[in-house]
């Protein structure tokens, strides 16, 4: 009896602390959910902003498009800086903190090396001195813009409506300003910008291996610059390091585009399309507005923390990009003074590198000491590489965007053009990163420019490091704008570009060796030139076309090479060869043959380099593409001779991926699927933090098709995360541009409370597009900017 009074104390006792719990964990939940809604954009009604000198007026349409109009381009510029603080106000604080440098100062020491690497790439320092090239008037709209997200920093400090990411950091903005909307946009001339890395790999293979060896790792070997193969092989850089690759930009941040003249569509009037890719997370990159005013009426996106519109259209013109990725950021091998390492040979001299002292502060820690050495060609990057301070030869840096460049006075002018001739005007202030422009207008003018810095060397094309301490390697000047590859209404009624070759043998300049895979291009190519009645709808469809050439070049090679080597392999070999060569997601045979690419230049490459310096190597499939080819051609080469043929690496590798896809999806082949292993993520920067982070902060993930070599861009880490895509999705027919389609994943809101945080998922994955107006009657959510 007495043991059933003390069992029912302990039960009695246990459900009221589980009660409490309980109460507690509700309390906790109902106060963060409170705490987390306060800081909710306000979409509807009025808000005062004291720095507008008259109301203007904000109408969020279905999915959350901000359309701004104000009756001067003073107050729009003020109310963009203004809505698009509301929406992202904690991704562009972290935007402009990482191209600074200045992460540290809220994350703490974890980020102390990211923050030395952007120090070192000087963006913050080439935004500064970009400011004093920029003419009055883009001063100005700069500076209107920083007032806006200014008035709503100090207002959200003020009500405490800062959102919960700064309270979970443990701190608030600090006032914006025109240079950090400058360093923004020079963070995506890095994110756009070059091969670097390449060149530090090359001149490490060309000291660890035959020059027959090294020769195979290159696009085209630079047979001809037999004085800078030596400089490579008799100065020795250090580069493997234990150097985190994971601050490299994905090799081709690139995109598609296209634009398709009247002859060649149902409505006599032209097509354009453009979908630029980047990495896919959430907030997105891009923000989409439309910006009115009696000055201008445009709509389209801009990445948050910069005013204007850099890629959409207005009411006479529509423009796109994809990145061009030309040869912009060279190596040179400096010979430090073994009695100042502050001074460089150059000319027989010891030549002073300015000092740029950089401290680096760091939350919780004191200030740590840093600083950059800038040589005549650019700053120091060996520091990057490694950690010892050995005064042996270094790396500089020689880059375009470390120049005074002025893209945001061209994309505030691009925004007011209304022809041809006045966007190419527009376009020579578009410096860097150089980019494939494609133009159209409602006057029936389709175009293309390769626009932007490309430099004109004195010695050399660009592939390796060169001797920094002679004045016979350097650049002389850049491409002249008028002679950059250009096309202008051509007779085949359409211009497409997908980051491949632009440019043949006849082309004067050197741009690059290291253009894209062609099967993007060579498949719109297919499709445009299939019709002469194309509409805007057959361009949306081909934007999200997953055919594969990759595989319709190699495939059948790989196979056959195969079965003549082993038997072991015939069901997966039989998907393989009755495969449509579409990369739709329900498929098997999508998932075996990329798991079996991705494991070439692995099986190959891998175990002969640093895992550091296999990182930073671009292109390894460029580069066991092309050793394939040849080997189908009869000649393996030295790195797959040394490995024991062909047929044993083809093997192997595929070995390799059947294992790795057995482990994720079993044995049985009939369960095997793309899009198991292909998902649509779209990650917040704080979801790495934690599980219960990422639970609210990450959508659901998305079976996706498509790849990296598909129309439908989806690239996928080997985890199977699709991080990189068509970040935008753009399609505007030049019959009425009242209007355009968009698709914004995965939505335009940055607070996790926002009905647009998340919208555009699922219509990211499907290719459902919404229509965007610029006309006057838009219907939405209504918030008036009241002047004081």
């Amino acid at each position: 009896m007495e043991r059933k009074v003390k069992k029912r104390r302990w039960l009695k006792w246990l459900l009221g602390v589980l009660g409490v719990l309980v109460a507690v964990s509700v309390a906790v939940l109902i106060f963060v959910n409170v705490y987390i809604s306060k800081s909710k954009p306000v979409i509807e009604g009025e808000a005062v902003v004291a720095i507008l000198d008259s109301d203007a007026t904000v109408i969020r349409d279905e999915i959350g498009v901000p359309h701004i109009q104000a009756d001067t381009d003073a107050d729009l510029y003020r109310a963009q800086g203004y809505v698009q603080a509301q929406d992202r106000m904690f991704q562009m604080d972290l935007s402009r903190r990482q191209a600074s440098g200045q992460l540290g100062e809220v994350i703490g020491a974890d980020a102390v090396d990211t923050d030395k690497f952007f120090r070192t790439f000087s963006l913050r320092d080439a935004a500064e001195k970009s400011w004093e090239g920029y003419d009055a008037e883009a001063k100005q709209v700069l500076e209107w813009y920083a007032e806006g997200v200014n008035a709503y920093i100090e207002e959200a400090k003020e009500n405490g409506d800062l959102s919960f990411e700064f309270a979970l950091l443990g701190y608030e903005p600090t006032e914006w300003t025109a240079v950090d909307s400058l360093t923004i946009g020079k963070f995506m001339a890095y994110d756009l910008g070059g091969h670097w890395n390449t060149l530090a790999v090359r001149h490490w293979a060309l000291n660890e291996f035959s020059e027959d060896k090294a020769r195979e790792l290159f696009i085209n070997y630079p047979e001809n610059a037999p004085a800078i193969l030596a400089a490579n092989k008799q100065q020795q850089v250090k580069v493997a390091d234990e150097f985190d690759a994971s601050v490299i930009p994905p090799e081709f941040n690139g995109s598609n585009n296209w634009v398709v003249s009247g002859d060649k569509t149902a409505s006599g009037k032209p097509l354009l399309a453009d979908d630029p890719h980047l990495g896919l997370s959430t907030p997105s990159i891009w923000y989409q507005m439309h910006l009115e005013s009696p000055e201008q009426n445009v709509s389209g996106v801009i990445f948050a923390g910069i005013p204007g519109i850099i890629l959409g259209h207005n009411e006479e013109i529509a423009w796109g990009v994809t990145n061009v990725g030309p040869d912009v950021q060279d190596l040179y091998i400096e010979t430090p003074n073994p009695e100042d390492p502050t001074q460089f040979r150059y000319e027989g001299e010891w030549e002073q590198a300015e000092v740029r002292k950089e401290p680096i502060k760091v939350k919780d820690e004191e200030t740590e000491d840093y600083e950059v050495l800038v040589t005549r060609h650019g700053p120091v990057v060996s520091n990057i590489l490694y950690d010892d301070e050995e005064a042996g030869a270094v790396f500089s840096m020689q880059w375009t965007a470390l120049e005074p460049t002025l893209e945001l006075q061209a994309v505030l002018n691009f925004n007011k053009a209304s022809n041809w001739e006045e966007f190419e005007l527009a376009l020579e202030d578009f410096q860097a990163p150089a980019q494939n422009f494609v133009f159209a207008s409602t006057d029936g003018t389709i175009a293309y420019k390769a626009n932007g810095r490309i430099p004109i060397r004195k010695s050399g094309d660009g592939q390796l490091p060169v001797p920094g301490d002679s004045a016979e390697y350097g650049w002389e000047g850049y491409v002249p704008f008028e002679e950059l590859p250009q096309a202008l209404n051509p007779e085949s009624g359409f211009i497409a570009t997908a980051n491949n070759e632009v440019i043949d043998d006849s082309y004067p300049y050197h741009i690059t060796d290291f253009w894209a895979q062609p099967y993007r291009y060579e498949r719109i190519a297919e499709v445009l030139e299939a019709s002469d009645e194309l509409t805007a709808q057959d361009m949306m469809e081909l934007q999200m076309d997953q055919k594969n050439l990759y595989a319709a070049e190699f495939l059948k090679n790989m196979i056959s090479a195969v079965r003549s080597s082993t038997d072991e392999y015939d069901e997966v070999l039989t998907i393989l060869e009755q495969w449509d060569q579409v990369d739709s997601q329900e498929q098997a045979a999508p998932l075996v043959f990329h798991t079996w690419m991705r494991q070439l230049p692995e099986t190959l490459l891998a175990d002969e380099f640093p895992e550091d310096v296999f990182e930073m190597l671009a292109g390894k499939n460029h580069i066991t593409d092309e050793m394939m080819r040849n080997a189908f051609a009869g000649n393996d080469g030295v790195w797959i001779t040394e490995y024991g043929g062909a047929e044993k690496w083809l093997v192997d590798s595929l070995e390799a991926a059947v294992a790795e896809i057995e482990e994720e999806q079993g044995i049985d082949l009939a369960d095997w699927n793309w899009g198991e292993n292909h998902q649509l993520t779209f990650p917040h920067p704080l979801a790495g933090a934690s599980a219960i982070f990422a639970e609210f902060l990450n959508p659901d993930p998305v079976p996706m098709g498509g790849s990296n070599v598909t129309v439908q861009a989806a690239a996928s880490t080997p985890e199977g995360n699709v991080d990189h895509g068509a970040s935008w999705r753009f399609v505007a027919d030049l019959a009425d541009l009242s209007s355009a389609y968009h698709i914004v994943g995965p939505g335009l809101s940055g607070h996790l409370k926002s009905d647009y945080f998340h919208n555009q998922v699922d219509d990211w994955a499907e290719g459902d597009f919404h229509e965007t107006e610029i006309v006057d009657d838009i219907e939405g959510s209504t918030l008036i900017l009241k002047a004081e």
